[in-house]
């Protein structure tokens, strides 16, 4: 099944998640004085602004509109959490834009399309103060209009064998391809449902949608076969895990496992010339139930000593059971390129993190020469169980 992902009124949403005071007010991000609205609140939509609205017109409709200016680095920060959240379920991800995408959970072993999309739902909410909508289907046409048949804030599942009942009866102006002056002509028509759309005449429909025809008529059936789009980078992520002899319940040597398995990570990270943003660990219980928690750092590193505090909150995130584990894994996704230090350190934080970085590279050299070196809590994930 796939799920597609919409946020609402991202813009505006983040700014209202940075700015609690603007929440349920009619707001919109966009020029001050002239421009155009990037992104309105919904109250804001209901008094009539709407995107791309000219900010002058989006004033005159709506005198009390607070205006913000856009910031498309937040926003893009955003949208890398948002999407980081995603991963903890599946790598199948295509993103269609900051705030929209599919994904793929077919072959999550232990939740079912509708839980994966309640928890993350869940996540998104109480991690970036944003809502988003979710539609569930067989096919991107089918998800992408559950998705946005009602925001915000939805959740719609379509079983499978049921996208053409569900589609039927809503308006022709759902289907790709019909936009306001084609649904003008399909409405003219008499073409009005999706219904109408999926049984009208061959010669009608050729006339109405050209070479489109077929395609079109197929989407009324709830046939869409547009495969997903996964990016797939030079490293889209590294991850290890480590599944144990015994089921194991000592919260130190898991934490020292984790640590080892950061040093060995981070140093194909560093031999690929790359950093990342997204660490995430997943644990596994007895009865091969799965959890993970992820988070995202504010920039990116090739250190492994940027992970090792990270850790213990993340291994209690995903182990919320009091029961052992029987496996451990850590990823690390958000794949970069590293930033680019200056020649001169200037600060004690800038004086520790280059003497770190050339630690760590003097230790990558040597593992390079077999020279058996380790970090010390390595120690103890081989001299305990």
């Amino acid at each position: 099944m796939l799920i597609h992902l919409d946020a609402d009124a991202f813009y505006a949403s983040v700014e209202q998640a940075e700015n609690p005071d603007l929440r349920g007010k009619a707001m919109a991000v966009g020029g001050i004085h002239r421009g155009i609205i990037a992104s309105a609140s919904y109250p804001a939509r209901a008094r009539g602004v709407y995107t791309p609205m000219p900010t002058a017109s989006a004033r005159r409709v709506c005198p009390e509109l607070i205006l913000v200016h856009g910031d498309m680095e937040k926003y893009a920060h955003y949208s890398r959490r948002l999407f980081s959240f995603i991963e903890d379920f599946t790598p199948l991800i295509e993103r269609t834009s900051i705030d929209e995408g599919y994904f793929d959970v077919s072959g999550h072993r232990t939740l079912n399309a509708m839980q994966i999309a309640a928890r993350l739902k869940a996540k998104v909410q109480a991690e970036l103060g944003i809502t988003i909508s979710l539609g569930i289907g067989e096919n991107k046409l089918v998800s992408q209009i559950a998705a946005k048949l009602r925001k915000p804030d939805a959740l719609v599942e379509v079983p499978p064998g049921t996208a053409r009942e569900f589609l039927a009866p809503l308006e022709a102006r759902w289907l790709p391809g019909i936009g306001p002056k084609a649904a003008e002509r399909f409405t003219a028509a008499g073409l009005l449902t999706i219904r109408d759309v999926a049984e009208a005449a061959e010669a009608q429909l050729a006339a109405l949608a050209g070479s489109g025809a077929a395609q079109l008529r197929a989407y009324a059936l709830g046939i869409d076969e547009r495969p997903l789009v996964v990016e797939r980078d030079e490293a889209k992520s590294y991850g290890v895990q480590d599944t144990f002899s015994e089921n194991i319940s000592d919260r130190e040597t898991i934490l020292a496992t984790l640590r080892t398995m950061a040093d060995g990570l981070m140093a194909k990270v560093r031999a690929d010339g790359k950093a990342i943003r997204t660490l995430t660990i997943k644990v596994r219980y007895p009865d091969f139930t799965d959890e993970s928690h992820g988070t995202t750092l504010d920039q990116a590193t090739n250190l492994e000593t940027d992970i090792y505090p990270r850790l213990a909150a993340l291994l209690r995130g995903a182990w919320q059971r009091e029961e052992p584990l029987r496996l451990v894994s850590l990823r690390f996704s958000n794949v970069c390129e590293p930033v680019v230090q200056g020649e001169l350190a200037l600060d004690l934080d800038a004086i520790r993190r280059t003497r770190q970085q050339k630690a760590a590279e003097l230790l990558d050299q040597l593992r390079a020469k077999d020279l058996p070196l380790t970090r010390g809590h390595a120690v103890r994930t081989r001299t305990e169980p």
